[in-house]
């Protein structure tokens, strides 16, 4: 594999949850992350992650969820007494029912020159199922078919999956439901078949037995998935010993598929790293960094609503060959890189 550096191209995020107008009276934005990332004519897009949350009483906590009512699904704010003692700011336990504090959606962003971006007033894709009565998350997009593929994580009280959405033009889009069961997530969709295959990777979650690995799964058409198989886990290297997950969709090069992942340390900080993968084997791994290519290092990539992460799902080649890699940083705002070869 080329050796590849992430230079970063500001020193400042480029989208903040300052940035984002609230979905709902109620809401207070409190990070805008995590974005998928396109072209369409002449325009990228991105695909944010926006977690909104109702602001805390003294005392009380206050959990927004989507749930079925009169027959279609709307936004509930639950409020229960404040769990005692320090406790996961995502993630609250109330008697045997885990919460999600916040509540995700999908949000576009708009740009001419891939930096610059305007974000839209309204969600593009809010929870509206069962499945996503905690939340949508963590999008990527395909361009594949002559359509865009958007997986993404939905959550709800039986964990996360995968979910799937197709669309033409980011103005309508059919929802293919969930494609894969929970626990998963951080699934991308390989832009073109394989062998007359649909390839996706995809993370099961780790249980008792196993460790954290990314794993490639294949359908006939792109919505019902099988042969799952193990790609690659955890090296044994600090930086990834706790989790590891596919980021953007895998980029064809003149070596072979480059796949950009994460991987999280055992102090909880997420970083960058590159595989490469045969084009027409998927299953073969050829190469693969040592090291990561990006890790948090300035303020913000360090300091946020979850600190220490930089978390890519989002890259696109510019019309120049440049190939822009966009980040969220400390589950807070929204960072760009540039992939180069040195």
């Amino acid at each position: 594999m080329k050796k590849y550096q992430l230079r970063r191209l500001s020193d400042q995020p480029i989208l903040t949850a300052a940035d984002v107008k609230p979905s709902h009276p109620q809401f207070q934005v409190m990070g805008a992350f995590n974005p998928a990332a396109c072209r369409l004519g002449d325009e990228v897009l991105l695909l944010l992650r926006v977690a909104e949350a109702v602001e805390t009483q003294p005392g009380k906590i206050q959990v927004p969820v989507v749930q079925q009512q009169a027959g279609h699904f709307q936004l509930v704010i639950k409020t229960f007494p404040e769990p005692e003692g320090d406790y996961d700011p995502r993630v609250v336990q109330i008697d045997d029912q885990a919460y999600l504090t916040s509540l995700s959606h999908l949000r576009l962003a708009r740009s001419n020159d891939g930096i610059h971006f305007t974000v839209d007033e309204k969600p593009f894709i809010f929870p509206e199922r069962a499945d996503e009565s905690f939340g949508v998350e963590d999008a990527r997009i395909t361009f594949l078919d002559g359509q865009y593929w958007i997986t993404y994580t939905a959550v709800s009280e039986n964990g996360p999956g995968v979910g799937l959405i197709i669309t033409s033009d980011f103005v309508t889009f059919e929802r293919k439901g969930m494609v894969i069961a929970p626990p998963n997530k951080d699934a991308c969709l390989f832009p073109q078949k394989i062998n007359g295959y649909y390839y996706m990777l995809h993370r099961p979650m780790v249980s008792d037995i196993g460790k954290p690995s990314v794993w490639l799964a294949r359908s006939p058409d792109g919505v019902h998935w099988g042969d799952h198989q193990f790609l690659f886990g955890a090296a044994g290297t600090p930086w990834e010993h706790l989790k590891i997950g596919a980021g953007p969709e895998p980029m064809l090069t003149d070596e072979g598929w480059l796949v950009c992942y994460h991987g999280a340390s055992v102090d909880h900080a997420y970083s960058l790293s590159l595989a490469l993968l045969d084009r027409n084997d998927p299953t073969r791994i050829l190469d693969r960094s040592t090291a990561p290519l990006m890790v948090p290092e300035l303020d913000w990539e360090k300091t946020g609503f979850f600190p220490n992460v930089v978390f890519s799902n989002g890259w696109v080649r510019m019309p120049d060959g440049r190939i822009l890699v966009y980040y969220g940083a400390a589950d807070y705002c929204v960072g760009v890189a540039e992939l180069v070869t040195v």
